[in-house]
């Protein structure tokens, strides 16, 4: 009896190839599923990760030493007490600290013009600040020019980056435009950048200490304080800041780190990831079963075939390798479209926000695997009943 010629894995490759080519158009819809569940894991995977990076980068350009002392209401007057008006200058005397600055509230309403009715405000707080603030905070000026000793007595005003956007002045030119606040007019000096660690700057106009006390009825007391100290004191810093600040009633004062509320919208981000990961998952097994599907009804269009094989001396084992290869097969160029749409498209958003780059490796390897583990869960059993098929039952089928 002749020995069965044995088939190497790319003779079996072959087979597979000829089998998807055989049906393209059933072939391109069964591996869409895989090529949409893989490229999701890529997506979901790479858009946080460069957002991560990002934002990474952003806090070390911008510090992670900066702690924000804020005055709480007394709940017995139910006011905010009051902060001395050198509570900045007090809380400098600490040894690890570098800069301190502080802003107040002088609760004063701003609108673009004088004739807009005082309901009909824009909503903006108007906060009195000192020429340091910028350094203190990590702030940039993107258009005209900040505060200074000079301009900080005069009625010349700075606008927060989402307060510019919401008066409709995004960039100072030749001639600057002027706010009307309290019950007289402001000249815009400057619009500031985006200033992620102090949210509440950003949505404000500052003007300067002995304006706001001249022309906006002031009185002199801090409602915020920005500290900046030594990276490995801050934790230091921060619990004897609120003594520092005021020693009457320490409780009063309410000190955070803005980078922690940064991290933890991070993980809040992450666990939006897991929700859209999961989702993949489905999609992925969704996209198996369609494979498996195709498989099966393969098998059962193909019995002629299977039975001419076997009858010609092909093994159980070669029909059952070259279904398994064509659904190997099947998923991987599925998984390897996956991977490229999944590549393009997160490197793409990520380019739009002006984010670097970051595919984690893990999830295109990840990927890839589940691309041929679902080929070899799906095939198997097309596989094994079509190697179980014998010459006569499969040349007389109809």
């Amino acid at each position: 009896m002749t020995a069965p010629v044995r088939l190497g894995p790319l003779d079996l490759l072959a087979l597979g190839l000829s089998g998807l080519r055989s049906r393209p158009v059933r072939a391109v819809l069964s591996a869409l599923g895989i090529s949409i569940g893989i490229a999701t894991i890529i997506v979901v995977a790479g858009i946080p990760a460069s957002s991560r990076v990002a934002l990474d980068r952003s806090l070390s350009e911008l510090g992670t030493n900066l702690l924000r002392a804020q005055v709480t209401i007394d709940p017995v007057t139910q006011q905010l007490p009051p902060v001395p008006e050198a509570a900045a200058t007090m809380t400098a005397r600490i040894g690890p600290v570098q800069l301190a600055s502080a802003v107040a509230n002088t609760h004063a309403s701003v609108r673009r013009t004088d004739r807009i009715p005082p309901e009909q405000g824009s909503g903006l707080t108007v906060l009195a600040a000192r020429p340091d603030l910028l350094p203190a905070i990590g702030g940039k000026v993107s258009s005209g020019r900040y505060l200074t000793d000079g301009t900080s007595n005069l009625p010349v005003v700075v606008l927060g980056d989402k307060a510019a956007t919401r008066l409709g002045i995004t960039e100072i030119g030749a001639r600057a435009p002027t706010v009307w606040i309290g019950d007289r007019w402001f000249v815009v000096a400057g619009v500031l950048a985006p200033a992620p660690l102090a949210p509440d700057v950003e949505r404000s106009v500052l003007v300067g200490w002995g304006a706001a006390r001249q022309w906006l009825g002031f009185d002199g007391h801090p409602t915020t304080v920005f500290v900046r100290s030594a990276e490995p004191e801050v934790e230091n810093v921060r619990r004897v800041l609120a003594a520092t600040l005021f020693p009457e009633n320490p409780a009063r004062i309410e000190v955070s780190r803005p980078s922690d509320a940064l991290a933890a919208k991070r993980i809040t981000e992450t666990a939006f990831s897991g929700l859209f990961l999961g989702l993949a998952g489905v999609a992925l097994l969704v996209g198996g079963v369609g494979v498996a599907n195709t498989m099966v009804i393969s098998v059962l269009e193909r019995k002629r075939e299977i039975g001419l094989r076997r009858a010609l001396g092909s093994t159980r084992g070669q029909i059952r390798g070259q279904f398994l290869a064509e659904s190997v097969t099947l998923c991987l160029l599925g998984g390897f479209a996956g991977v490229t749409l999944g590549v393009l498209g997160a490197s793409g958003y990520a380019v739009v926000q002006g984010w670097p780059a970051v595919i984690p490796p893990a999830a295109v390897g990840g990927g890839a695997g589940s691309a041929l583990a679902i080929g070899v869960l799906a095939g198997l059993y097309p596989a094994v009943r079509a190697s179980r098929m014998t010459p006569t039952e499969a040349l007389a089928a109809p």
